[in-house]
């Protein structure tokens, strides 16, 4: 997070750590307020990397688990980076602003990420570039999203993972109440300013919150290289393409997928003491190894901790699965839903 957004956002009552926007003042008001009323967040757990270039759309087409080679000017679509044994490096929603890419990512995997993509671009026509200092990312949500953004004169997408560009960035609407902005710095801070008059503003675990909610895992440092994409879901939110050509991890990936190998598979998790990004998840029947992992978590406006889990299918109908430790507190299961609209 670039300092001069630290002190637009210090200005406004943020309390913060770490870079890390933790709330305005009051966290379980703001989280009981994501449930009912209109939200806006400083969405600092995310980085940005833009991808342009000629070739950019064919490099990250060969890199990436989606189809970005069939990617609309007016739509996001979700993808991943795999290892060559077929998992995750790190996920990420991607869209256009003109013939540039935006890989939205989990902000304490971009140095690496970026580092890393630079390696593979070789002789092709791309540019990599980390947008951390030079954009902004804001999260608004609830019922009256889409007003908040026509009274502050902003594009307003029609459907779930479509986008709109405006001079200074681009909107991006994730399901019927959710929307993503990405602004460059300089407007960022006259951006923030008018849709405080519009919205409340919350911490950043609130749209983590939300996120789980919408059954949307985020891969991060944490967990990346633990799960192939099945494992998250990330079939069912359009991530991968399987008619697509090669890319790192493809022959497992697709393997997995045709001969019905996945054995985890996500849930959504809750308990009554706190989850944390990684924490391992435990069977009774298996005590030895861990059966499972919390891919997100945040406090849940009701009390207590909602997370998303990937855990080993077979442990999950005895409903006695432990958190952290064998003999760890209870940890509840539900099918994941989502509110998402998938392509």
């Amino acid at each position: 997070m670039n300092l001069i957004w630290q002190d637009i956002l210090g200005a406004s009552g943020a309390h913060l750590e770490n870079g890390f926007v933790c709330d305005f003042g009051d966290a379980a008001a703001e989280l009981a307020a994501a449930a009912t009323t209109t939200i806006v967040a400083p969405l600092s757990h995310l980085g940005v990397i833009r991808v342009s270039g000629p070739e950019a759309a064919s490099f990250l087409h060969h890199q990436l688990t989606s189809d970005v080679k069939h990617l609309a000017s007016d739509a996001a679509q979700h993808s991943a980076w795999c290892s060559a044994k077929g998992r995750m490096l790190a996920s990420f929603l991607i869209f256009r602003i003109g013939s540039d890419y935006q890989l939205q990512l989990s902000a304490d995997l971009l140095p690496a990420i970026h580092k890393r993509l630079q390696m593979f671009v070789l002789r092709s026509k791309v540019t990599i570039s980390d947008l951390s200092v030079a954009c902004v990312l804001i999260g608004v949500s609830g019922p009256q999203a889409e007003a908040v953004l026509q009274t502050v004169l902003l594009p307003v997408p029609a459907n779930p993972l479509n986008t709109a560009v405006f001079a200074a960035g681009a909107v991006v609407r994730l399901d019927g109440r959710r929307f993503e902005i990405l602004v460059n710095r300089d407007a960022a801070p006259t951006l923030w300013l008018k849709l405080l008059t519009q919205a409340r503003p919350v911490g950043t675990a609130v749209w983590q919150w939300l996120d789980i909610e919408a059954g949307v895992p985020l891969i991060s440092e944490r967990t990346k290289e633990e799960f192939v994409p099945q494992m998250a879901d990330f079939e069912q939110l359009g991530a991968i393409s399987f008619h697509k050509g090669c890319y790192p991890g493809q022959e497992i990936v697709a393997r997995t997928q045709y001969l019905g190998k996945v054995k985890r598979h996500l849930y959504r998790a809750h308990s009554t003491t706190p989850m944390a990004t990684g924490d391992a998840i435990f069977s009774p029947a298996s005590p030895q190894h861990h059966c499972g992992m919390i891919a997100n978590a945040a406090p849940a406006p009701s009390g207590g901790y909602d997370a998303l889990a990937i855990v080993q299918e077979n442990f999950v109908g005895a409903g006695n699965l432990e958190l952290g430790a064998p003999g760890g507190p209870h940890l509840d299961l539900q099918p994941v839903h989502r509110s998402v609209t998938t392509p």
